[in-house]
C-alpha cells in the first residue's frame, strides 16, 4: 500500500503540471485540431482506442480479483461502465466523426494516461480497499451516486443536444441555446465533472479524489480553449455564457 500511496501522491503531482501546461497547448483534436503533431488517425478510431482502457483494463482487473468481490465492488464496477461503456462504443458512432481527424500521438498519449488511472482506480477498488454491504446505505454514497446520476444526465444530455443540433443545421460547429448551453458553453464537461465529484465521495478515496483531479486538469483548461473559441469564431456568442460552470466561470 505504501508503494500504492507514493505513486499516487506523484501522479497528484504530475496533474498539477498538465493543468498548467494546458492553458498555454490545447490538445490538437476537435474543433482544436492543427498540423505539426504528427501523422492523424480517424478520430472514431483514436477516440475508441484511448478511451478502450476504461472498459477493457477495468474489466480485466475486476475478474481477475472476481472471487474476492462482494456486491459493493459490482456496484461500483457498473457505475463506472455506466459512463465508459456509452462514452466508448456508443458515443463515437453517434457524434458526427465522419471523415474527422486526431494526431496518433494524442490518441496513444491518452490510451496510456487512461492505463495509468484505470489502473490507480481498479487496484484500489478490487483489491486495496474494504467495503462491506453496508458502504451502499453510508451517507458517502448515497450522496455520491446522486451526484454521479445528475452529473451523467447532464453529459450525455448535453452531447447529444450538440448531435441533434448538427442533424438540423448541417455539419460543423453551431451555437445551441438550451438546458445548460444557456449558461455555459461546455455543460458536458460540466456534468463529467460532477460524475467524477460522485464518484470521489462514493468510494470515499484517494483513488477516486485522483480521478476527479485530473478530469479537472484535463477538462477545465479545454472548456477555457472551446469558450474563447466560441466567441472569436461567433461575433454574436452570449457575453453572459461562461465557459464550464454556471454564474462563476
Amino acid at each position: 500500500m505504501s508503494s500504492f500511496n507514493i505513486f499516487s501522491v506523484t501522479w497528484v503531482a504530475v496533474a498539477v503540471v498538465i493543468f498548467i501546461s494546458l492553458f498555454f497547448v490545447v490538445a490538437p483534436y476537435g474543433r482544436h485540431i492543427q498540423d505539426g503533431w504528427g501523422p492523424k488517425i480517424s478520430a472514431r478510431l483514436g477516440w475508441i482506442l484511448m478511451e478502450s482502457p476504461c472498459v477493457i483494463l477495468m474489466l480485466a482487473l475486476a475478474t481477475a480479483a472476481w472471487d474476492s468481490l462482494n456486491q459493493v465492488h459490482i456496484i461500483f464496477l457498473i457505475i463506472w461502465l455506466t459512463h465508459y461503456v456509452h462514452r466508448t462504443f456508443i458515443w463515437p458512432f453517434k457524434a458526427d466523426m465522419a471523415g474527422k481527424e486526431m494526431p496518433i500521438t494524442i490518441a496513444l498519449s491518452a490510451f496510456f494516461f487512461n492505463i495509468i488511472n484505470v489502473s490507480i482506480q481498479g487496484y484500489w477498488i478490487f483489491y486495496f480497499a474494504s467495503y462491506s454491504i453496508d458502504w451502499l446505505h453510508s451517507p458517502f454514497f448515497i450522496l455520491g451516486i446522486l451526484i454521479f446520476l445528475i452529473g451523467i444526465f447532464i453529459n450525455i444530455k448535453s452531447d447529444y443536444i450538440l448531435i441533434n443540433l448538427r442533424k438540423e443545421k448541417g455539419p460543423g460547429y453551431h451555437v445551441a441555446d438550451t438546458f445548460l448551453y444557456k449558461y455555459i458553453s461546455s455543460p458536458n464537461y460540466f456534468g463529467e465533472l460532477l460524475e467524477w465529484v460522485g464518484w470521489a465521495i462514493l468510494t470515499y478515496s484517494l483513488s477516486g479524489f485522483i480521478f476527479f483531479l485530473w478530469t479537472f486538469a484535463n477538462l477545465f483548461p479545454r472548456a477555457i480553449a472551446n469558450h474563447k473559441w466560441y466567441k472569436e469564431k461567433f461575433k454574436e456568442y452570449p457575453q453572459s455564457r461562461k465557459a464550464i460552470i454556471p454564474w462563476i466561470v
